[in-house]
């Protein structure tokens, strides 16, 4: 079973358009969306939820008032002051240190572990699907990342599947090393831009810093072709598989708006031919 994460420098790339390209054309896979601060893959795949259960991360101090005698140690120790004067805990500025609950000489404070967001398991027309969706201002998407890695790759090894297909984070933070690290290929999405060029860079010297392969794709390359060129040079220049270039088309926007993967909405499009080659490709070269 191979595993291929679908990356880039920053959002709005083409990522997502890719992935569910790719959904559309793998026989034997699943599929996972490792972009769960900002997951949008269920807009295109439609998926019907079979399995939920909440992501517990980190914790979070709770206060007693029983056996609180409220003797102020705790709100003078709390650096993120995260007590108020009626010693309550507010659960967004409280980092979970545990610090105000050891120091507490009543053991009045306890830490609790909360939900910081769903995981999923779900039926797509394209077959199973692995996603997530954390809560709002909350942390750890690193570790949400993980879980959903983790889960799809026990499902695949299940099915015997022949590909795990994630749409990773963007940007180099820690989801994004969580959504690739181990993987046999980072997929790699551009635009023909200085900022596609130096946000690139950056994602394929993090990704080589983790002994990923890479390969990737100029995403509306005929947009700029100077630029164009210059990433293919930089691609030469530093032995990246340059696989595949793919035209600006309105097409592709009507397909999300219809909900569908540009494969499934025109499949005889230019995009969807060379979205296919890039897959046979893919299917071919990665091991």
């Amino acid at each position: 079973m191979r595993e291929l994460v679908i990356i880039s420098g920053k959002g709005g790339t083409g990522k997502t358009v890719t992935t569910g390209a790719f959904a559309t054309l793998a026989k034997s896979k699943v599929m996972a969306d490792c972009d769960v601060d900002a997951a949008d893959l269920h807009l295109l795949l439609q998926p019907e939820i079979k399995e939920e259960k909440d992501f517990l991360s980190g914790t979070e101090a709770v206060i007693n008032k029983e056996l609180c005698n409220e003797c102020g140690l705790c709100r003078e120790l709390c650096r993120f002051e995260a007590i108020s004067e009626d010693y309550t805990v507010n659960p967004i500025a409280c980092e979970g240190c545990d610090f105000c609950a050891n120091a507490c000489p009543q053991k009045a404070i306890k830490m609790v572990r909360n939900p910081k967001g769903k995981q999923f398991v779900s039926n797509t027309r394209y077959g199973t699907f692995v996603h997530a969706k954390l809560g709002i201002g909350e942390d750890n998407s690193g570790k949400l990342v993980s879980s959903v890695r983790k889960k799809a790759n026990e499902i695949g090894k299940t099915l015997n599947s022949d590909w795990i297909i994630i749409d990773g984070s963007p940007g180099i933070g820690c989801p994004v090393i969580a959504s690739m690290g181990g993987a046999n290929c980072a997929l790699i999405i551009t635009e023909p831009t200085m900022s596609g060029l130096h946000d690139a860079d950056r994602i394929i010297k993090t990704a080589k810093h983790f002994n990923v392969p890479v390969k990737l794709i100029i995403n509306k390359y005929d947009l700029n072709i100077e630029m164009s060129d210059k990433i293919e040079d930089y691609c030469k220049s530093n032995d990246i598989s340059l696989i595949g270039k793919l035209g600006f088309d309105k097409i592709v926007v009507e397909a999300m708006v219809n909900g569908k993967t540009i494969i499934e909405y025109a499949p005889n499009s230019e995009i969807s031919h060379n979205l296919c080659d890039i897959w046979n490709k893919i299917d071919n070269e990665v091991i």
